[in-house]
């Protein structure tokens, strides 16, 4: 054997002999990174983050909440007054609450002109169209029972009151009577509710009957209009 391969062989064989570096008592075992420790590490760092944002996060949503919260009602409110300021659906109308319904035999005096309700006499007024003015006692009692009163001051035109009678043609529970000292020359009346206007072309008078004769403001719905006292024109 040549001398090159006898020193070859020697040094495998040294090589072979060397043992590893033995580890040092506590030193840890080092291996590879896995697929597994990292994920694992991944989610851990994951799971810090989400708990260093979660503050954030949870106040951001508290303030939304309220920010919806608030906006609603406000949405709300503001549906209520405009339902309050629209109840009655007509421009203009003015309501009137606690209106007390006794029988009395005396004459009663109505805050109103005319008025809207209140004390009045135990007898009510036929509906109908009149040329004179009427007693306010038995006129609101015809309102109680579901009676529209319209008046007008004596002054108004013959066309004017023509237009007036006209409107109240075919309506079984509507008063038509002039009324001195009205504030307008046109005043629509019904228990609780009441309309000024300064024309009897006013579209709302129309309005006003089929709202309220015999409306949901009755208090007695159904009860007669006639067989009491007056006698209105034919």
């Amino acid at each position: 054997m040549s001398d090159w391969r006898i020193f070859l062989s020697k040094a495998q064989k040294k090589r072979k002999r060397t043992p590893s570096k033995p580890r040092q008592p506590g030193q840890p075992v080092q291996s590879p990174p896995t697929h597994a420790a990292a994920r694992a590490e991944q989610k851990r760092r994951y799971q810090r983050s989400s708990r260093s944002n979660a503050p954030w996060i949870w106040g951001g949503g508290i303030v939304l909440a309220i920010v919806i919260i608030a906006g609603i009602f406000l949405f709300v409110q503001n549906q209520n007054q405009n339902n309050s300021n629209q109840s009655s659906g007509i421009q203009g109308v003015v309501s009137y609450s606690n209106l007390s319904r006794n029988h009395v035999t005396g004459k009663v005096n109505y805050p109103q002109v005319p008025p809207v309700g209140g004390d009045h006499y135990p007898i009510w007024l036929n509906c109908g169209i009149y040329d004179k003015p009427v007693v306010n006692e038995n006129a609101v009692h015809s309102m109680e029972h579901g009676a529209v009163w319209i008046t007008y001051q004596p002054t108004l035109s013959s066309a004017g009151v023509q237009t007036l009678q006209n409107l109240v043609q075919g309506h079984s529970y509507v008063i038509l009577s002039p009324y001195p000292g009205l504030p307008t020359p046109v005043v629509i009346t019904a228990w609780g509710v009441q309309l000024k206007v300064n024309s009897p072309n006013d579209p709302r008078l129309a309005q006003f009957i089929a709202k309220y004769e015999q409306g949901l403001q009755t208090p007695e719905p159904g009860a007669a209009c006639t067989g009491g006292t007056g006698t209105p024109l034919p």
